[in-house]
């Protein structure tokens, strides 16, 4: 039928945690959610979108005037230089024919790549060590810290301690460490949300508690912020907060 819509399909593997942004991201560029499957480490996300329509008229009054001037170039040529010139309009016609191809893909490429870029310790020798130092004072944290700042993290961690930020009823200061020890956390970076609320925090997952609390136990995506080598502090800036 002439007004079935055709869709173009697009697949995404994402970080566990971090659909949402990808999600948001291909949504703006007009794609659609179709199947979203979750696995242990990584979501596969489906998406869709309606073909645009091929303007044929103003392709075939593209072609018409091209074969004209394809004409008059080739006479003039063939006047100047004997025919000898070659017609640069099929070439113009590939670039053109790329250009648009790069066009229709950079977002979900830009999307891709995005995913792959969040550091976790299964991809990074460096932060699984950091995870599991017993030092929270240790160098490696202010070194991993400069080299990564403003780039994205995942882990597996638990809230050691929930505290009102100042004289804030709904704002707090949130030290988060790996693992699943909560307030018995020993080892690892004492990560640490400061000056936020619960919706900050972005909840995610099957069951999204009412409230938070010392010990509960979450998978953490976050933004690298400074390491504050006087208090022994690792900033971070909160991404999505899924339970676990």
């Amino acid at each position: 039928m002439a007004d079935e819509i055709k869709y173009e399909y697009k697949t995404v593997q994402t970080v566990r945690g971090t659909d949402g942004l990808v999600i948001s991201k291909m949504q703006k560029d007009g794609w659609e959610l179709v199947e979203q499957a979750q696995g242990m480490l990584r979501s596969t996300l489906n998406f869709r979108r309606p073909k645009k329509p091929q303007p044929w008229l103003l392709i075939g009054t593209a072609t018409a005037v091209l074969v004209i001037l394809t004409i008059v170039i080739g006479a003039a040529s063939a006047l100047s230089d004997g025919g000898e010139k070659k017609d640069e309009g099929e070439s113009d016609k590939s670039m053109a024919v790329a250009s648009e191809k790069a066009s229709a893909t950079s977002t979900p490429a830009a999307a891709e790549s995005a995913a792959t870029e969040v550091i976790t310790a299964q991809n990074n020798p460096e932060f699984a060590a950091l995870l599991l130092k017993a030092d929270s004072c240790d160098n490696a944290h202010l070194d991993f810290a400069t080299r990564h700042k403003g780039q994205t993290i995942a882990f597996d961690g638990s809230i050691v301690n929930m505290t009102p930020h100042g004289d804030y009823d709904t704002r707090y200061d949130f030290l988060l460490g790996p693992g699943d020890r909560g307030p018995n956390t020993g080892d690892g970076p004492a990560f640490k949300y400061e000056d936020v609320n619960t919706l900050d925090l972005k909840l995610t997952g099957k069951k999204i508690p009412a409230t938070v609390g010392a010990g509960d136990k979450f998978h953490f995506v976050a933004t690298v912020g400074e390491f504050n080598a006087d208090q022994c502090l690792f900033f971070l800036d909160p991404i999505a907060t899924e339970t676990r």
